[in-house]
C-alpha cells in the first residue's frame, strides 16, 4: 500500500538523522506533491508515524519530528526537573491556574476527603525544550499546606512540601491508562483534538500512608516512555 511505503520512507529519513528532533515537516500539500500522492494517503502515513511516536502534530502549525521520549519510572520519587535534568533535557513548568476551592467529585475520590472540604487545585503544563508535553491537575489538601499558593508553583511541589512544610513523600500509588487529548488540555498542549495520550493518576503518601496530594497527568504519548526496574531481593 502506498501510505505504508511513504511512512517507511519518512521513518528512514528520521533514523538516518536527515530529519532531526522538533524539525518541522513541509506542509501536507508539499509532501503530497513530493510523494506524488493525495493528501488523504499522506495523512494515513503520518497517522501511522504519529501512532508510533515518530512524529507529532501541533494544531494549525503542522507536523514535527518527535524528540526522544522522556524515560519515566512511576515508581521513582524524582521530580520532573530531576528526571529531565538526569536525561540532559531542559524541563520547565508553566502555571495555568492555582485556586483555593471546594473539593470536586474527582478530588474526593483521590484524596479520600469529605464533601465540602477545601483544597488547592493547581493546573500546570510541563515542557521539554519549550514544547508543552504534559498537562497536570494537582489536588492538594489545605492542611497542612497553609499559604501554599504564595509559593513558587513553577518549581517542584515535592520540594515545596519538604522545604516549606517539612512534609516528605514516602510512596506513590499510580494508575496508567491510555486516552486522548481533548478540550482545554489539547489546546494547552497545542495538540489537535483526539491526539493519543498517556494518562497517569497519582497519589503521594507520607510514611504513615496518609495521602499528601493527588494529581492527574495527561502526556503526549510520543513524549514519554514508561520504564521501570525491579531487582530481586
Amino acid at each position: 500500500m502506498q501510505y505504508i511505503k511513504i511512512k517507511e520512507l519518512i521513518a528512514e529519513q528520521i533514523d538516518s538523522g536527515m530529519l532531526t528532533p522538533q524539525q518541522k515537516l513541509p506542509s501536507e500539500r508539499q509532501l503530497a506533491e513530493s510523494f506524488n500522492t493525495t493528501r488523504v494517503t499522506l495523512r494515513e502515513a503520518l497517522s501511522l508515524l504519529e501512532s508510533e511516536g515518530r512524529v507529532y502534530r501541533e494544531d494549525r502549525r503542522g507536523w514535527f519530528i518527535s524528540p526522544p521520549p522522556l524515560r519515566y519510572d512511576p515508581a521513582c520519587s524524582a521530580s520532573f526537573f530531576e528526571l529531565s535534568s538526569s536525561q540532559n533535557r531542559n524541563g520547565s513548568i508553566e502555571v495555568i491556574s492555582a485556586e483555593n476551592k471546594l473539593i470536586n467529585k474527582t478530588a474526593v475520590e483521590l484524596l479520600s476527603l469529605k464533601p465540602f472540604s477545601e483544597i488547592y487545585q493547581i493546573e500546570r503544563i510541563r515542557c521539554l525544550e519549550g514544547r508543552p508535553v504534559s498537562y497536570v491537575t494537582h489536588y492538594v489538601p489545605t492542611k497542612p499546606f497553609s499559604d501554599l499558593l504564595n509559593a513558587d508553583l513553577t518549581s517542584s511541589l515535592k520540594s515545596i512540601y519538604r522545604e516549606r512544610y517539612g512534609v516528605l513523600c514516602h510512596g506513590t500509588h499510580f494508575k496508567l491508562s491510555s486516552g486522548s487529548l481533548l478540550g482545554m488540555v489539547a489546546s494547552a498542549l497545542r495538540a489537535t483534538e483526539g491526539t493519543p495520550a498517556l494518562a497517569i493518576e497519582r497519589r503521594n503518601v507520607d510514611s504513615n500512608g496518609e495521602i499528601i496530594d493527588a494529581s492527574i497527568e495527561f502526556w503526549r504519548h510520543d513524549a514519554i516512555s514508561v520504564e521501570s526496574f525491579f531487582s530481586k531481593s
